[in-house]
């Protein structure tokens, strides 16, 4: 012990005369400073102690909140960097991280206890698809399943409306060595969304890189628990998030959304290409017209086709999948939605009826499809 207390605290001279020695390494990494505090890291108690000096051999240890920090390939750099100009350009520089936060599991373990992961996408925006994966998630728990909603789509989330949650705060608490994000819960459903967490007033001006981190954190940080469930309320059309979302969770199928028109129905033939490539390879448990016709409320058996007639019901006859409802367009479906209460929690209306049944043939897809298929995979990353 005592030839250790010796090689840590004494100085080292090498061939060439250059004397390394703890105090000059410590004040080297006291002009490293970690982002957004304005505190360097030997400050904020970042050094591990366990500084050893061995000729121009340097090793130590930097310790990091959580395992996810954003920062920190860019502190060990810059620690080997204020070493170089600080203490001696010649030292050979070994930094080990650990973390205070135990790490996030390693996929494909990242949510044991979600049973199925459905994605609800669209070709293009505006044709309801945020609508849908509301009325799914309300409708599935009131068939008596439990339920999560993760709103994707970070630049333009509505759920925290939709679900009447717009002024919920979510908070973390330490669950098994990690801090995770608690999910909202309101009408039965666990929820997350990036909208709980940025003004909904501003835009939110991030690189794909910095959304798809997020979704990452909305996904792996947070305690979901036990779901049978787990709706993906999708952005419209093929991104990043996407591409993320298939490398990060092994979705069990998805649901696309889609009007009767011929242009949103074009849109809907590249999201059902985009899941059915080999290399995704996610299974489409079918399809879901929505606005497929208006009915007066005061005229419940009257049909009129404004976006044309069972467009998508013949797209599901033509790429041989299910058609697994057809939404009609009554005017309390936008008041209920704007009024954060989904239609489908009366589901003695036209609609909610409408959307109890899609539920339940969703189920029925469910587990036809993993009676049938293995489970689905995660793509793999390229480095």
């Amino acid at each position: 012990m005592a030839e250790q207390d010796n090689e840590k605290n004494s100085p080292c001279s090498t061939s060439n005369g250059t004397q390394l020695y703890p105090k000059l390494i410590m004040d080297a990494l006291a002009t490293v400073r970690y982002p957004g505090t304005g505190k360097n890291i030997v400050e904020m108690k970042m050094v591990e102690d366990d500084l050893r000096i061995s000729g121009l051999h340097v090793s130590f240890t930097l310790i990091f909140d959580k395992p996810t920090d954003p920062f920190i390939k860019s502190i060990v750099k810059a620690s080997e960097a204020a070493i170089h100009a600080f203490a001696s350009k010649d030292a050979e520089v070994e930094i080990k991280t650990k973390s205070l936060q135990a790490p996030r599991p390693d996929l494909p373990d990242l949510l044991p206890g979600v049973k199925n992961i459905i994605a609800v996408s669209s070709g293009k925006g505006g044709v309801g698809k945020s609508t849908v994966a509301a009325n799914l998630a309300v409708s599935l728990a009131r068939l008596g399943h439990r339920v999560g909603l993760l709103d994707c789509d970070i630049f333009g989330p509505s759920m925290p409306k939709m679900f009447k949650v717009e002024d919920a705060r979510p908070y973390s608490e330490n669950i098994n060595g990690r801090d995770l994000i608690i999910p909202i819960e309101q009408y039965g459903i666990k929820m997350l969304s990036i909208g709980f967490f940025v003004n909904p007033d501003q835009a939110t001006l991030w690189r794909g890189g910095m959304a798809c981190n997020a979704l990452k954190q909305l996904i792996g940080d947070a305690d979901w628990g036990d779901l049978d469930y787990f709706i993906l309320d999708t952005p419209p059309g093929t991104s990043d998030i996407h591409l993320t979302l298939v490398q990060t969770l092994p979705i069990t199928g998805a649901v696309i959304v889609s009007t009767p028109q011929q242009v949103a129905l074009a849109d809907a033939r590249k999201g059902i290409n985009m899941y059915q490539n080999e290399k995704v390879d996610v299974p489409i448990l079918g399809l879901v017209e929505n606005m497929a016709w208006f009915t007066p409320a005061q005229h419940p058996d009257e049909k009129y086709y404004l976006f044309g007639k069972e467009g998508v019901k013949q797209l599901a006859e033509e790429m041989n999948v299910p058609l697994l409802g057809q939404i009609p367009v009554v005017q309390d479906i936008c008041e209920h939605g704007d009024n954060g209460e989904p239609v489908s929690l009366d589901p003695s209306s036209i609609t909610g009826n409408a959307f109890l049944q899609l539920a339940a043939r969703v189920v029925t897809q469910t587990d036809r499809r993993n009676m049938e298929k293995a489970p689905t995979t995660i793509v793999g990353v390229k480095k």
